[in-house]
């Protein structure tokens, strides 16, 4: 069963940057879209960025400007990265990453998911 395996998690303060990083534990082919969401505690997942085939990039509103989303085409292992740069504490979320292999975007509709990486954000 392939895996996404999400890491670079942590406590950081307010202001603060991390990057989160997410590799498949084998190559999975024919994959279009990679993404991350984010579930807060007591709240549901929500969608916070992606990036398509044609290295296209999308955000969500609260994350624009501050999170940038990117991924390595030059290894096998479908790696994609979200750089997370002024964080705030409502920032604070376990971070999932996903992939699907449709080019037609549909977030319910996710093929992979990872276990997620818990993101602190201290005031």
């Amino acid at each position: 069963q392939v895996q996404l395996v999400e890491s670079g998690g942590g406590l950081v303060q307010a202001g603060g940057s991390l990057r989160l990083s997410c590799a498949a534990s084998e190559r999975i082919f024919g994959i279009n879209t990679m993404a991350w969401f984010r579930q807060a505690p007591g709240k549901e997942r929500e969608f916070v960025a992606r990036v398509n085939w044609s290295d296209s990039t999308y955000y969500a509103d609260s994350v624009k400007g501050r999170f940038t989303i990117s991924r390595d085409n030059t290894n096998t292992k479908n790696t994609v990265y979200l750089q997370m740069n002024s964080l705030k504490p409502e920032d604070t979320a376990v971070y999932y990453c996903a992939a699907r292999r449709s080019r037609i975007w549909n977030p319910n509709a996710m093929d992979y998911w990872g276990k997620g990486t818990l993101v602190t954000v201290s005031s």
